[in-house]
């Protein structure tokens, strides 16, 4: 199978090129080019459609783009019979948003801010959505098309540092969601009966996958503190 060609379409240039250096490192993709906003993206597909060109197998589309939003850009692209698989990529959460994005086929939908595992899970699991369909000839079977779009469903497997335990995670975590407010990490030691740097080091491993959100705390004598709160 050759390499799928994709596009990263971001305003934020380092966000931008953040995901292209992830994409450098998965094997079975190919960086096809970064473009800013929607019309940049829109002549970049068209070009890669047209006769000659490389064409364009997979755009990586951040919903808030500054000319257009990503759900508009969707619409765009399938009205001008542009035919290319979108994963979007953003930090919007908007359930409104989500079940548009549905409705365009848009294969994946990847929330900001993620850790690379949880990147590299998602866009390996569309290769092997590709692949599946892509040995399949003529006509396909039920079982063709189940196995195909049930590499799209892969569920994330918590990604942990050395050390720490999944049960003890899974402590952090009901603490985190039962909270009305963020935590520091002595209040979640206190609450589990935890070390402050035990406490502290699974946090910080949650924060690093983007189930957590990190900020500090300020209004308190002495050393700044960091709370965090679960992504709700």
């Amino acid at each position: 199978m050759n390499p799928l060609r994709v596009l990263v379409v971001d305003d934020e240039p380092i966000t931008a090129e953040a995901h292209a250096a992830y994409l450098a490192r998965l094997e079975g993709f190919e960086v096809a080019g970064v473009a800013g906003n929607g019309a940049q993206a829109v002549r970049r597909l068209q070009a890669s459609a047209g006769p000659g060109g490389d064409q364009i197998d997979l755009v990586l589309l951040d919903m808030n783009l500054p000319d257009v939003h990503g759900i508009d850009l969707c619409r765009q692209l399938r009205s001008v019979r542009i035919d290319v698989d979108v994963i979007a990529v953003t930090a919007v959460r908007d359930i409104a948003v989500v079940r548009q994005a549905v409705s365009l086929g848009i294969v994946q939908y990847l929330i900001k801010p993620f850790a690379f595992p949880v990147f590299a899970e998602k866009l390996n699991g569309y290769r092997a959505f590709r692949a599946g369909l892509g040995e399949v000839q003529g006509v396909t079977t039920q079982d063709d098309v189940d196995q195909s779009f049930a590499s799209l469903r892969t569920e994330s497997a918590p990604v942990l540092d050395k050390g720490l335990a999944p049960d003890t995670r899974a402590g952090i975590i009901a603490a985190l969601r039962a909270a009305d407010a963020a935590l520091s990490a002595s209040e979640i030691a206190a609450e589990l009966h935890l070390s402050r740097v035990t406490a502290r080091r699974y946090l910080e491993n949650l924060a690093a996958s983007g189930t957590v959100e990190r900020s500090p705390r300020y209004g308190q004598p002495g050393r700044p503190e960091f709370e965090y709160r679960w992504r709700r």
